[in-house]
């Protein structure tokens, strides 16, 4: 688990390098158009550098609950700016991609026993991204519904 918080650490230190990189992906590709037009540029900046700058946090700190709330809400915002559900997944995709192309050229290996430990960091990020893409779909789909959460039916 060591060198998973060392990985981490690294991440976090080069938070900046790597929000800078999502933003310039995000707002040139045509898989995410509508985050140039829907999204307030300090706002997507705002949730890029939460992920990068505080992965540890999320990845060994955040219960699934936690997880869970916050990225319904992020589910459910983008759905109120009109960006489609499939930019939002391509934007989380980026978000994932961009880590993992750092991680292959910033993480040296020294030792064979770092595998493991490397390979431990990859499934906490795999499973984070996971959740992450599922509450953010679920977060979408119930802004648009007449079951969304907070949604009361009867007598008001």
């Amino acid at each position: 688990m060591l060198l998973a918080y060392r990985l981490v650490h690294l991440i976090e230190a080069h938070s900046e390098q790597l929000a800078g990189t999502l933003l310039d992906r995000v707002t040139s590709s045509e898989k995410t158009r509508a985050y140039v037009t829907q999204v307030p540029p300090h706002e997507l900046r705002s949730r890029v550098r939460e992920v990068y700058g505080n992965l540890g946090e999320w990845l060994l700190g955040k219960t699934e609950s936690e997880v869970e709330r916050r990225y319904l809400e992020i589910g459910a915002r983008r759905a109120a700016q009109g960006v489609p559900l499939t930019q939002l997944i391509a934007s989380l995709v980026m978000t994932k991609d961009t880590l993992w192309e750092f991680l292959l050229k910033e993480a040296v290996v020294e030792r064979p026993v770092e595998v493991f430990g490397e390979l431990e960091l990859l499934q906490l990020l795999d499973q984070f991204f996971d959740r992450a893409v599922y509450y953010v779909s679920a977060g979408y789909e119930r802004a648009g519904s007449p079951h969304a959460v907070g949604t009361h039916h009867g007598a008001a």
